[in-house]
């Protein structure tokens, strides 16, 4: 039988993408764009059935993940990882905001089932097995922060609330800010935060 050119020329191509995410590490996210010299709908179509055999998890339209299987079931890098590539590809920024910032800051222990990040880039959903993670658009002035922790910090402490902030969160801030200068970007990035959340973090400083 004879196999034309073509046919051994695909294959080649489907062998050489199917070796990069093979060696890939887990926890590495691919999308139909990773793949320079190969078009975004022939890669596509690889991708789909990469996933039907089990080698890459589709986690959002386009979006897929090399996960690690155990008996357990499916292990999944951090979200923030997840998500900060994601932001990569879309040249995006993203910040964790709700409960999952005040999660990741140990701020609260419940680790929530519907996690959200505020995004500069397109709105979607990824699902992650019984996990949700939800990217949302907001305003500009919460990306302006020089520091990425302040960041962060603000959007926990607004997801506890004025109320919420105990003794125990506050002496956790000054470990959160250790790294970050108390420089006229400090100051800046101060000036972002509402006035009681202000208040809470110069009484840790």
């Amino acid at each position: 039988m004879i196999i034309s050119t073509e046919i051994m020329t695909q294959q080649t191509d489907i062998d050489k993408i199917r070796r990069i995410i093979t060696r890939g590490k887990y926890g590495s996210v691919y999308f139909a764009s990773s793949f320079p010299g190969f078009s975004v709908a022939y890669v596509s179509k690889l991708l789909a059935g990469f996933e039907k055999e089990g080698l890459i998890v589709r986690i959002s339209k386009g979006i897929y993940l090399k996960a690690r299987q155990t008996r357990f079931g499916i292990a999944y890098p951090p979200l923030d990882i997840i998500v900060k590539e994601i932001a990569k590809r879309d040249r995006a920024k993203v910040i964790p905001t709700g409960e999952t910032a005040a999660n990741m800051l140990g701020f609260s222990e419940q680790v929530p089932t519907r996690s959200c990040f505020l995004i500069t880039g397109t709105y979607r959903t990824i699902r992650l097995g019984d996990r949700t993670v939800l990217l949302k658009n907001a305003a500009p002035k919460n990306f302006e922060y020089h520091n990425e922790i302040v960041g962060v910090l603000v959007q926990a402490l607004r997801a506890v609330g004025a109320d919420g902030v105990t003794e125990e969160i506050k002496a956790k801030i000054p470990g959160i800010l250790k790294d970050v200068p108390r420089d006229k970007n400090f100051d800046s990035d101060l000036g972002l935060a509402p006035a009681w959340i202000r208040k809470v973090i110069r009484e840790t400083m």
